[in-house]
């Protein structure tokens, strides 16, 4: 598989907001904030998609998606919480690196037709998101 985007944030390449780690598992704030707290959950060995994806590491996924789930809800305590998860090109997958998206639901952010994908990166600086990230990562000290 080749190197990703994800691959090189869990290296320490590219930069990230991390909010929770462990041997098998990486979580950060994705750089878009669709909603406030929107997470990202991937593990630390790469595989395309959920079909590539072997059952070791969907246990350590399946472990940790509580926790990071506990940690958004202790933080910001949302009215509701999506987890997506896309596999290939024609389900909108863009990195082709397994990744849960937890995105949390707010009562005011919803449309009547569910969460808009609206990317709010330019809104919020580097210190409001390291900030966002602290108040997750806090929920696991």
């Amino acid at each position: 598989m080749s190197e990703t985007i994800f691959s090189k944030i869990i290296d320490g390449e590219i930069p990230s907001h991390k909010v929770y780690e462990n041997d098998y598992v990486y979580a950060f704030l994705d750089i878009s904030q669709v909603t406030k707290g929107h997470t990202l959950l991937v593990p630390k060995k790469p595989s395309a998609n959920i079909f590539e994806t072997d059952a070791e590491t969907m246990k350590h996924i399946g472990e940790a998606l509580p926790k990071v789930a506990n940690a958004i809800k202790q933080a910001f305590n949302p009215d509701g919480l999506n987890i997506v998860q896309n596999n290939g090109e024609f389900a909108d997958q863009s990195v082709f690196h397994l990744h849960f998206h937890f995105l949390p639901r707010y009562e005011n952010d919803v449309d009547g037709f569910g969460y808009k994908w609206e990317t709010h990166e330019d809104e919020l600086n580097d210190d409001k998101k390291a900030e966002i990230a602290e108040q997750i990562r806090a929920q696991f000290d």
